[in-house]
């Protein structure tokens, strides 16, 4: 018998959280009384006034019941847009991922690469700030260079891109990032002794990341890793290459 009292709980929550969800309202059934050129009008109505929230229940709505409607195609970068707004990065990505797949041809198919690319960087924003407050050991770059390619696809794809500017600047940060990561992995092998490892991961910065503000740093890193394991011509090497890019850069 001690047993039935928490049966009874138990079916009770399953009955109740059943009920509940019926009676969810289904994007379909919101606003069925209103034309699609209601839905649409009223949903931008909403954005201007920064009810987003309401602005993605009508596009999504108008999305579900015409998914052929003149409209929708721009009610789905609404909802881009709405939930960018929103701060709902996850959202952003998903709806931007959406657009990219149902309208490869879309003229406005470079924005929604871009909002993709932001809501991306923003999602992993965190990340990207602890990255270089956490140990070597469980640095993880996948983020960073899953942003960076995002990007890069909307430069690659739309060249001509009224958002390929702006894209091309979060590249050169992000880029910059990782150049200074590959720096301190190779400051870190330098300040254990293991100067050959610092030498080659210096060296992969200046290859790699030409231009980045790392790049004068990794050459002084390779001239000293070079000399302290008395490789003098690759040490010599460095220095000419620092000296002729950098003149005036000193290795202590």
């Amino acid at each position: 018998m001690r047993m039935i009292k928490p049966l009874i709980l138990i079916f009770s929550i399953i009955f109740f959280g059943l009920t509940g969800c019926s009676t969810t309202t289904d994007p379909a059934d919101a606003y069925k009384g209103e034309s699609p050129e209601q839905i649409f009008q009223k949903g931008e109505k909403a954005l201007h006034h920064h009810s987003y929230g309401d602005a993605i229940k009508r596009f999504e709505a108008l999305d579900v019941q015409y998914p052929f409607g003149r409209e929708t195609e721009i009610a789905q970068l609404h909802i881009i847009y709405a939930y960018y707004m929103k701060e709902d990065y996850a959202s952003t990505e998903a709806a931007a991922t959406r657009f990219i797949y149902a309208h490869p041809m879309s003229p406005h198919a470079d924005y929604a690469y871009y909002m993709r690319g932001l809501s991306n960087f923003y999602q992993n924003l965190g990340i990207f700030e602890r990255l270089f407050s956490v140990n070597l050991a469980t640095r993880d770059l996948s983020q960073i260079k899953k942003t960076f390619a995002g990007f890069s696809e909307l430069v690659q794809r739309y060249p001509n891109s009224r958002y390929a500017p702006a894209a091309h600047q979060y590249m050169i940060y992000l880029r910059n990032m990782l150049a200074e990561h590959e720096l301190q992995v190779a400051q870190y092998y330098y300040s254990r002794g293991a100067y050959l490892a610092a030498a080659n991961r210096a060296s992969l910065v200046v290859r790699h990341y030409q231009g980045a503000p790392t790049v004068p740093a990794a050459l002084v890193l390779m001239v000293k890793s070079y000399r302290a394991i008395h490789m003098e011509q690759d040490a010599n090497d460095a220095m000419r290459v620092l000296q002729y890019n950098y003149p005036g850069t000193e290795v202590s």
